[in-house]
């Protein structure tokens, strides 16, 4: 209650009051302070250790909560940030540990080996029926993509491309 003979105090708590959580079993345990840790520490330089800890330890939470931090860590952070992580994750060989990351990048990569097959058959002038168009869009076996990719470079006509 505010008023006479009252106090209000405000708290505030700085990133030097927050550790860095580099080790994912420790990030696992606490995830939460995982979080915290990465917004407040993600944007200094390896910050990226710190990050990688809190994405590890989102594999053991349900998806939705999995998502609502992951998505609050990587809005936080500078493109600078993001960058030198996304270089780090693609030299660095780095496997996605989440169901969550593993479905939505191999959906990426399937979406633009899709957008590709159908890119290269324009340009090849081979026109491609809605259904082939519609099969081509709902496929998400990147083996099979790629398969048509390579058929796409040769084909003469859209049949041969599907024949397989």
């Amino acid at each position: 209650m505010l008023g006479p003979g009252n106090a209000y105090r405000v708290f505030v708590l700085g990133s030097s009051a927050v550790p860095r959580v580099t080790d994912p079993a420790e990030a696992g345990r606490a995830p939460e302070l995982s979080v915290l840790s990465s917004l407040a520490h993600g944007n200094e330089p390896g910050g990226e250790e710190v990050v990688l800890a809190t994405y590890a330890a989102s594999r053991t939470l349900d998806p939705e909560r999995a998502r609502m931090y992951i998505d609050l860590v990587l809005a936080r952070l500078s493109e600078a940030a993001r960058n030198a992580l996304e270089a780090l994750m693609a030299t660095g060989g780095y496997e996605y540990q989440s169901d969550f990351a593993r479905k939505y990048y191999g959906a990426g990569k399937a979406e633009g080996k899709a957008e590709d097959l159908l890119r290269i058959l324009e340009l090849r002038r081979i026109p491609a029926s809605p259904e082939q168009r519609a099969l081509v869009a709902a496929c998400t076996d990147l083996a099979r993509l790629d398969a048509w990719l390579a058929e796409a470079l040769t084909a003469s006509t859209a049949g041969e491309v599907f024949a397989r």
